[in-house]
C-alpha cells in the first residue's frame, strides 16, 4: 500500500539519506524509496522488484536511496546531479519535490508513482506521473472478504489518513457489500503524517480493537505498519489453538506472514517501475499520466496453490465474475 509509498532517485546531506545501492555513483537509473523504504514486504519491495527486473533482462544498473521526510528533493537531487537519466520518486509525497526537479534538470526524465493530480495538474513534459485504480484491487479482497466471513463483520487498517488511502477503504468497503449486504466493516487509519505508514505498534493496536469487536478478517493498506495487523492476528490464533483472524495483505503477496493471510491486493509497482524503465531505454518515454487497473493488470489479488483452500472455487467464481463486470465497464467501483 495503495496501500498509496516513495520514489526515485548535497554532499551534506547524503549520510542523513541513506545507503545507496551497490551500483556505482551515476547509475542510469535511480530510484528514492517511500516511507518504510526497502524491505517493507509490500508497496516498496514492489518497486525494488522491478529494479531488478530491469537490470536482469534489460541490462540496466540502478541505484537507490532510503530518505527521511525532510531530504526527499535532496535525495533526488543527489541522483539527478550524479548523472541518472532516470530517476524515480516512489509515492505520492514526492510529487512536489519531483515538479521541482524537472524544472531544474529538463533534459532528464522523472518518474513518480502514486503522482499526486489533485496537487499538481499539470504534469511537466520531462515527469511520467504514474497513477493506480487501487479501488478496483480492493474491490475484489473486499468481495472475498465478505464471502469468506464467518462473524460478519470485516475490518480495515488504513495508514495515513489521505485520499489515496480512501481508494482503498472505498473499494474494500463497496466489494464487501456488493456480495453480503449485511456485512459491517470496521474502518480505523494509524495516523495523519506519513509517520502512518511505518507504526506497527499501532497496526497492532489497530487490530486488536478490530479483532475484538467481532471482525474476523482485516485488509490492511499502511505499509509496515500492517507488520502489527498480521502479528496481532498470529497471537489471536496461537492462542485460540486454530486460524480464526485473518489479514489481508497489500501491494506484494504477503502469504510469508504466515497461514493467516487470507490473500493480498496486489498493486504492481513493480509492472509500473519496469515499462517505464524498458520505454525509457528504448527511446519511448511518454510524459503525462499514466494510470494501471484491473484491465491493465496494474491491480489485482493472490490467488494460488497456496491459499486456494481460503478462497475456495465458489467464491474464486463470483469474484473472478464480478472482475469482469468492472473490466468491461458494466460496474464501476467508488474511489471515496
Amino acid at each position: 500500500m495503495k496501500r498509496l509509498t516513495c520514489v526515485l532517485l548535497a554532499s551534506a546531506v547524503l549520510s542523513s539519506c541513506g545507503p545507496a545501492a551497490p551500483a556505482s555513483k551515476g547509475a542510469p537509473v535511480g530510484l528514492v524509496f517511500d516511507v518504510g523504504g526497502r524491505g517493507d514486504k509490500s508497496f516498496n519491495d514492489g518497486a525494488y522488484r522491478g529494479l531488478e527486473k530491469a537490470k536482469a533482462e534489460l541490462g540496466v544498473e540502478f541505484a537507490y536511496k532510503e530518505p527521511t521526510n525532510a531530504d526527499r528533493e535532496a535525495a533526488l537531487r543527489s541522483m539527478a546531479e550524479g548523472g541518472s537519466s532516470l530517476v524515480f520518486g516512489v509515492g505520492f509525497l514526492f510529487t512536489d519535490s519531483i515538479c521541482v526537479l524537472a524544472k531544474d534538470f529538463p533534459s532528464q526524465k522523472f518518474a513518480c508513482i502514486d503522482y499526486d493530480l489533485g496537487a499538481k495538474p499539470q504534469v511537466p513534459a520531462n515527469v511520467s506521473a504514474i497513477r493506480f485504480r487501487e479501488e478496483e484491487g480492493a474491490f475484489l479482497v473486499g468481495a472475498i472478504a465478505g464471502l469468506a466471513t464467518k462473524s460478519n463483520k470485516v475490518g480495515f487498517v488504513g495508514g495515513m489518513d489521505i485520499p489515496l488511502i480512501h481508494k482503498f477503504r472505498a473499494g474494500y468497503e463497496a466489494g464487501a457489500k456488493a456480495v453480503n449486504p449485511g456485512c459491517e466493516v470496521i474502518v480505523n487509519f494509524a495516523g495523519l503524517t506519513p509517520e502512518a505508514f511505518k507504526d506497527p505498534v499501532k497496526g497492532k493496536e489497530l487490530a486488536k480493537a478490530q479483532y475484538g469487536a467481532g471482525a474476523d478478517i482485516i485488509f490492511h493498506a499502511s505499509g509496515s505498519t500492517g507488520n502489527g495487523v498480521f502479528e496481532e492476528a498470529k497471537e489471536r490464533n496461537k492462542a485460540a489453538g486454530k486460524a480464526a483472524c485473518f489479514v489481508i495483505g497489500v501491494d506484494s503477496d504477503q502469504w510469508e506472514e504466515g497461514g493467516h493471510v487470507l490473500t493480498s491486493m496486489i498493486k504492481r509497482v513493480d509492472v509500473a517501475v519496469f515499462d517505464t524503465i524498458r520505454s525509457w531505454k528504448d527511446g519511448r518515454f511518454t510524459a503525462g499520466a499514466h494510470e494501471f487497473g484491473l484491465k491493465e493488470d496494474g491491480v489485482g489479488y493472490v490467488r494460488d496453490a497456496k491459499n486456494q483452500a481460503l478462497v475456495t472455487d465458489e467464491i474464486e467464481a463470483k469474484v473472478q465474475a464480478l472482475r469482469k463486470e468492472i473490466i468491461e465497464g458494466k460496474r464501476t467501483v467508488p474511489s471515496k
